[in-house]
């Protein structure tokens, strides 16, 4: 069913999410399709998954636009961020979502791990914002997905993902301050334990972070996808540089 413009909150603007095939981040694009959004992602390597949620994302009346590209390649990045806007215009909105799970003692972790952690974490959002602000004007977004693991270490064996994602706290107050001028905001939500094929909620560990949160329950991936796209509409125009949590109470 096509969206109704008069009612969608993202008309006409055009949207960018990293790694939005699966889990949180197609939850996201599902969610700002259907907000009014034109659509597009980058994806690594489940094709005929992405291929499918264009045409899901398509059937909301918007565009929509999958990209392969690896997070770990900074080339690959600009030339997804140009291929979007060569195609849909923009972007107007950039979700740096694309993630990896490296779990594990500390004393086994490789540097080889630590530098892809980075890669795909921080430095893929450096570069993915960078290429994507020379298009954005006025009302921008740019939206990170961390992990309420870089305000709380509730849980062992997670150094290098906390690590990698907390330097993204950084890069988004001091984006914050450096867009802000032109009216750009820079944000960054922090999911907790979420329903994802990453992390399940029937997992072997579940029960255990499931008792660490308030509300006793995981987050879903339409939860945190809720809080985008709050970011990502007008009701975001005036919170720039700071970090949300959706994490159902577990920093409480």
């Amino acid at each position: 069913m096509a969206h109704d413009s008069t009612r969608s909150p993202l008309a006409g603007r055009v949207a960018l999410v990293t790694g939005g095939s699966r889990g949180i981040g197609a939850a996201i694009v599902r969610r700002l399709a259907a907000d009014g959004a034109d659509v597009a992602f980058t994806y690594l390597n489940a094709r005929e998954r992405a291929e499918a949620l264009v045409r899901e994302a398509g059937s909301a009346g918007v565009r929509a636009l999958a990209v392969r590209a690896d997070s770990a390649e900074p080339d690959r990045i600009r030339e997804a961020v140009d291929l979007v806007h060569e195609r849909l215009g923009g972007p107007d909105i950039l979700v740096n979502n694309a993630g990896i799970a490296v779990f594990g003692p500390f004393g086994d972790a490789t540097v080889a791990e630590f530098d892809r952690s980075m890669a795909v974490h921080a430095r893929a959002a450096f570069v993915a914002a960078q290429a994507a602000v020379r298009h954005m004007g006025p009302g921008g977004r740019i939206i990170g997905v961390g992990t309420n693991l870089s305000e709380r270490a509730s849980l062992p064996e997670a150094t290098l993902y906390t690590t990698s994602k907390a330097a993204l706290v950084g890069l988004t107050r001091s984006l914050a301050r450096e867009l802000g001028p032109r009216g750009i905001t820079v944000n960054l939500v922090h999911p907790g334990s979420t329903d994802t094929e990453m992390n399940p909620a029937d997992g072997p560990g579940a029960d255990a972070e499931r008792a660490l949160t308030a509300l006793g329950r995981y987050t879903s991936p339409e939860d945190v996808a809720a809080s985008v796209a709050h970011l990502a509409g007008p009701g975001g125009r005036s919170i720039t540089g700071t970090s949300i949590l959706v994490d159902a109470g577990a920093n409480a």
